[in-house]
């Protein structure tokens, strides 16, 4: 018997970028979108396009080392943006999920006092999260299936001249 998973297509990629997007701009307007990566990159670029805002940053956060398996606590991996540089700005950290919650809430406390404000927006959200994304399209407790990770990496082909 297979685990029941939550699968987003490229296609659905987009529609859940736009309306996220939506939910986001009905409310708050970021001077900064901080992709946390890897998970993270797409979101905060399609995030930033559909913003108009040009200024998108990213933070490298390792936490999952395989499927289900993690860290005890997630690490900032250089290089690492100055908090400092991003003083006095409203920023929107994008990540794909908020699972343990524990990624997010790393970032947003490194922010901390130097920023004048920061909110979180995530393609799904888990119920196990320990803090709660201002912006989330869906909620799920299943395992998702990201197009961008559902394969394993490619591999060089033999190739012959």
């Amino acid at each position: 018997m297979t685990e029941e998973r939550e699968i987003l297509t490229y296609e659905l990629f987009g529609t859940a970028m736009r309306e996220l997007a939506q939910d986001i701009i009905n409310d708050y307007k970021p001077d900064c979108v901080l992709s946390i990566a890897r998970g993270g990159l797409l979101i905060g670029g399609a995030l930033g396009y559909a913003l108009g805002i040009k200024n998108v940053s990213v933070m490298n956060v390792e936490f999952y080392t395989d499927i289900g398996e993690h860290l005890e606590e997630p690490l900032m991996l250089p290089p690492t943006p100055k908090a400092i540089d991003l003083s006095g700005m409203r920023i929107l950290i994008a990540d794909d999920v908020a699972d343990t919650g524990k990624t997010l809430e790393l970032v947003r406390d490194f922010l901390g006092d130097h920023v004048v404000e920061v909110r979180t927006a995530v393609i799904y959200e888990k119920p196990s999260s320990i803090i709660k994304p201002d912006y989330v399209w869906r909620s799920t407790d299943k395992w998702i299936d990201f197009p961008w990770s559902a394969e394993e990496p490619v591999q060089p082909q033999n190739q012959t001249a």
